[in-house]
């Protein structure tokens, strides 16, 4: 009965814990998006365009990584597995912070959310518990569902293409594929496909999970930063493209009210 009673004492724990980050995280998320600095602000350096992209492409990102995190728990948990259980718990910290907890049917969702496996290896240095680990599996099915709902609405709310599904499934299908034929787990498999996508060779860079997330980060960063680049320079160039245009109209219409002018003083002068 005490194995039991230490049983029900983590898994209590391990509720109040996750609640407790989760309110960290939510706090952490308001003060950057109410942020009057100019740095957290990315309308500051970002076109418009290239925001309403990448928050379309976000919801796309949230259900590959939730999909990872299922790969994970049910294929690969003996690999990394330090790292997959703060991967687990962070993603899992992320999709309940979005949750809006005045709706019952949220709160329950908060509590099949809660990584407790990651959770028990987290604080009590135990291994996975399988049953409870593997009740993230039809929870983040749900939430790849609520994401992509997400993305369709807010697609189709701001008159967006849907071209980037098909830039999406490609690395998706790489993904899969390189997975299979190079033998890899999904981290290293990600950061291949990255690498080949943006050009950067076939490799995985980096020998630590650090490092090959870091690498990711790069490899995805300095694609989006180019392709930034890339629309202000477009956009500078048809602006003074229509500027000239517009100062030429401007002249023309200038032009023509005194035409209209004189046309009237004359018709005035032979009315006298």
């Amino acid at each position: 009965m005490q194995i039991n009673y230490l049983t029900l004492i983590e898994f209590v724990l391990e509720i109040l814990v996750f609640l407790v980050f989760m309110v960290i995280f939510r706090f952490i998320f308001n003060k950057l998006e109410n942020s009057s600095y100019k740095l957290l602000n990315p309308k500051e350096y970002l076109p418009e365009e290239e925001l309403h992209s990448l928050r379309q492409m976000s919801f796309l990102i949230m259900m590959g990584l939730l999909f990872m995190c299922i790969l994970y728990n049910v294929v690969y948990v003996g690999k990394d597995l330090l790292s997959f259980v703060i991967f687990d718990i962070v993603i899992s910290l992320y999709v309940a912070t979005k949750l809006d907890m005045r709706d019952w049917k949220n709160r329950i969702l908060l509590i099949l959310l809660i990584p407790y496996g990651s959770l028990t290896y987290f604080l009590f240095g135990k291994s996975l518990v399988g049953y409870l680990a593997l009740i993230h599996v039809p929870v983040f099915i749900y939430f790849i569902k609520v994401y992509y709902d997400k993305f369709r609405e807010y697609t189709e709310s701001n008159g967006l293409g849907i071209a980037i599904i098909l830039l999406f499934s490609i690395i998706f299908i790489s993904f899969f594929i390189t997975q299979l034929a190079e033998h890899v787990d999904p981290l290293n498999s990600l950061v291949m496909v990255s690498n080949a996508f943006t050009s950067n060779g076939y490799a995985v860079l980096g020998s630590s999970v650090i490092g090959k997330i870091n690498s990711v980060f790069l490899v995805w960063g300095g694609y989006l930063l180019s392709g930034v680049g890339t629309a202000t320079l477009a956009a500078a160039i048809l602006k003074k493209h229509y500027d000239v245009k517009n100062e030429e109209l401007y002249a023309k219409i200038d032009d023509l009210d005194k035409k209209i002018d004189n046309l009237e003083e004359l018709i005035k002068n032979k009315d006298e």
